[in-house]
């Protein structure tokens, strides 16, 4: 049943992510979006950052991390790497 959670985590935030790549790309291009409860909590530039952050800000492992760039890819499956 967690990873049916984790998934549903993964495709809300992946789907908030979207909506707002527009608002956002120009101030953070190629830096990866931390993502929890379909908002962005913080701005990385290296994905060991963002590892980082994440896994000390939401132990539970429910968060995901989205590369900010013109064309938006799923990166849901880094939300793994917490558990």
């Amino acid at each position: 049943m967690e990873s049916q959670h984790r998934k549903v985590e993964i495709d809300r935030n992946y789907d908030a992510f979207v909506r707002v790549l527009g608002s956002i790309i120009e101030d953070h291009r190629d830096q990866l979006a931390l993502m929890r409860d379909g908002r962005i909590e913080g701005f990385y530039d290296t994905p060991r950052q963002a590892l980082i952050a994440a896994s000390e800000m939401f132990p539970d492992g429910r968060w995901s991390i989205q590369d900010v760039t013109d064309e938006p890819i799923d990166l849901g499956f880094w939300s793994h790497l917490a558990s």
